[in-house]
């Protein structure tokens, strides 16, 4: 749930501007309540849009990862964290007695690549843009308004990079990297609202008239890249080209033709190296398997007792190493069917995987 207090400056809702509370607030009902991330693929826009839900502190305690950030950053935990990044944004700190009760704060991070400026595009294909939005109230009990932090580029290190992230008005870009991505922000948040179907409120003024989302017509070739992708390039060429032929023919049929799509599907991931498991495994299991699947030893550290889906930060931060990812198609049942992703393909499966409505999942 959300928690937040109250600080003493003016409330952020242009009614004509997208970029305003009851936009901002209706995404994070969607990700609250619907999913807590999701990538999507825009028209005009380089790779994926990503948009996440965290929260301190449980999208970041109990993370051995994460736990070497705090400590290598100067922090015992991430309420500490989110202290200093209320100190940015004027917003009141979280008090001990919040910290005992572990009381929940959610923020949104959503982040896009745009073309960079002209005196850098030399140096530079594309910039990429982060924009964290924290939620507060403004003369009220109940949260009635938002702050916006903002960085450019990548970081390894993401205790380091919310830090280092600025307090901003969306308005008043300080030079041109700022420029483009603020202005891009609301074609973004628009294309957001259109790809999960969130009502934009009457008297905002569109940044496009345009439908934002990509209208990829499915076919065979994309069943072949879908195949290719998750396989990463093992998969017979011969064997791509036929499993591609019978899944776009069961696509074809629609929703009524469930059962024979299904098993298409699993036909499509016996092409592939994947390990089918119970929904309970050991941490041996996880490393023989996913070393059988990337053709090399896989050794990940993990706590005493830790088993199953408690392992996947564990596992992901050790493929993270070799720039690959574990994901999972969704069988709706008690099982696992995991598979092995070149990380940088990850969000073109994800579109994929929703153009084909074939299930996969990030983990």
């Amino acid at each position: 749930m959300k928690n937040f207090f109250s600080n003493l400056f003016g409330r952020n809702n242009d009614p004509k501007s997208i970029v305003s509370f009851d936009v901002m607030d209706a995404l994070y009902s969607h990700l609250y309540y619907v999913e807590s991330q999701f990538e999507f693929e825009m028209k005009n826009v380089h790779n994926a849009v990503s948009v996440n839900l965290f929260t301190f502190p449980t999208s970041f305690d109990g993370y051995e990862e994460t736990q070497k950030e705090l400590e290598k950053n100067g922090f015992k935990n991430s309420y500490e964290v989110l202290n200093e990044l209320y100190k940015k944004i004027n917003i009141d700190p979280i008090t001990p007695d919040k910290i005992e009760q572990e009381l929940e704060f959610d923020y949104l991070h959503i982040q896009f690549y745009t073309k960079p400026p002209e005196r850098i595009k030399k140096e530079m294909k594309y910039i990429f843009h982060n924009f964290y939005i924290f939620f507060c109230c403004t003369n009220s009990l109940e949260t009635n308004d938002f702050r916006i932090m903002y960085k450019f580029g990548h970081f390894f290190d993401y205790i380091k990079g919310i830090l280092e992230a600025e307090f901003i008005d969306i308005n008043t870009p300080k030079n041109d990297i700022q420029e483009i991505g603020f202005n891009e922000f609301k074609t973004i948040l628009q294309g957001i609202c259109q790809y999960v179907n969130i009502e934009i409120p009457e008297g905002v003024e569109l940044p496009s008239q345009e439908n934002l989302l990509v209208d990829e017509e499915v076919t065979a070739e994309t069943f072949e890249e879908f195949i290719n992708l998750v396989s990463r390039g093992n998969a017979e060429d011969k064997l791509v080209k036929k499993q591609s032929k019978k899944l776009l023919k069961n696509f074809k049929k629609g929703p009524d033709n469930y059962h024979e799509s299904i098993e298409a599907h699993w036909g499509l991931f016996d092409s592939v190296d994947c390990w089918n498991s119970d929904w309970k495994f050991d941490p041996e299991d996880a490393e023989y398997f996913i070393s059988e699947m990337i053709g090399q030893d896989l050794n990940f550290d993990y706590p005493e007792e830790t088993y199953s889906h408690n392992l996947f930060p564990y596992i992901q931060s050790a493929l993270e190493k070799l720039d690959l990812e574990l994901m999972t198609y969704d069988t709706h049942g008690d099982n696992y069917l995991f598979f092995v992703a070149n990380k940088s393909d990850v969000g073109r499966i994800l579109a994929l995987s929703e153009l084909t409505k074939i299930e996969v999942n990030q983990l």
